[in-house]
């Protein structure tokens, strides 16, 4: 049975569901989990700068397996030069779970400057078999 199907919505900047009739969307397993691998909120690391104090993270996360990703501590720059770089870091450090897992064999990760103010992050899953899955998340970092 598929799980049911997280899809983001650009506008809103965040993950929902959808219905298919009078059922929640199933199926795209492997998109789903890449959207809660990235946009969840990943605890911070001690090292990492939080302004307020707030290293954010989920209260159930195993400190071996942790879920989500440190994405959300970009929302707080300003927009310095290693952005794109920070961003492929974060995203190769939520994804590294499905490699150990041998979901994927391999993932290609860009963040790309779209303007001053926007970067994009374009995540292909390299399946063992040959096969890819490429999803685009327009709006990862916006100023």
């Amino acid at each position: 049975m598929a799980d049911v199907s997280t899809v983001w919505v650009i506008p809103d900047m965040r993950g929902d569901w959808v219905m298919a009739g009078a059922s929640l969307q199933s199926g795209d397993d492997l998109k789903t989990a890449v959207l809660i691998s990235l946009f969840s909120d990943r605890l911070a690391l001690p090292s990492d700068e939080t302004p307020d104090g707030d290293r954010r993270g989920w209260w159930g996360d195993d400190p071996l397996y942790p879920i989500g990703s440190r994405l959300w501590l970009l929302d707080r720059v300003k927009g310095p030069l290693d952005v794109p770089q920070r961003a492929q870091d974060y995203a190769q450090e939520a994804l590294q779970w499905m490699i150990d897992d041998g979901v994927v064999a391999t993932f290609d990760i860009s963040a790309q400057w779209i303007s001053p103010n926007r970067l994009d992050l374009t995540v292909i899953a390299n399946r063992a078999d040959g096969r890819t899955v490429a999803m685009n998340f327009p709006q990862v970092w916006t100023r």
